[in-house]
């Protein structure tokens, strides 16, 4: 068995490329068609990415339109986007859903920062359990490998996984500051 820190890292940065486009999702003041990228819609028996159920605009700063292709889900998108968690409060009017973007007040900004913490934290859960894949693996080596070089893979795995968890915090620390900002 070997193990392969490139393939830890592809997936590590697979985790950080996740988080990037929730944060794309929090936008703070305008209104944008990624906010509702990480939109995940139950219809036709699963969850589909709104994208794949309707086309999204901004026909002003502060409004997006949801345009559903199919009349019968277009009660599943409002739900799904009410319970996006993003405080968003669509309404329908036949095919089209309107979303008004509400302006950031100081709760809203708190509730944003919050929102992206639940995101980072679940990017940092993602990367502990790559490490704990590349950890298994080393121990599966046992035998194969001295306890000096099983400690020394250790080692790296953990650096590894330090310098991603650094990414995630730094990332979160920008979003919050771009959040409390705006």
């Amino acid at each position: 068995m070997v193990l392969d820190k490139n393939d830890l890292k592809r997936r590590m940065d697979g985790s950080v490329e996740q988080l990037r486009t929730e944060f794309v999702g929090l936008r703070t003041g305008r209104a944008s068609t990624n906010m509702l990228e990480t939109v995940t819609v139950e219809a036709y028996g699963s969850r589909m990415p709104l994208n794949q159920c309707g086309s999204v605009s901004v026909p002003e700063p502060r409004l997006l339109t949801v345009t559903v292709w199919d009349a019968s889900i277009t009660k599943s998108v409002e739900k799904a986007i009410r319970e996006s968690g993003l405080g968003l409060n669509p309404q329908a009017e036949g095919t089209v859903i309107r979303v008004p973007i509400p302006q950031l007040n100081e709760e809203r900004r708190r509730e944003l920062q919050k929102v992206a913490g639940k995101y980072a934290e679940s990017a940092r859960v993602a990367v502990r359990n790559i490490r704990r894949d590349g950890m298994d693996v080393v121990k599966a080596m046992k035998g194969e490998v001295s306890e000096d070089d099983q400690k020394r893979l250790n080692d790296e795995i953990q650096k590894i996984t330090d310098d991603y968890i650094g990414k995630i915090d730094k990332m979160l620390e920008e979003k919050e500051k771009d959040i409390m900002t705006v």
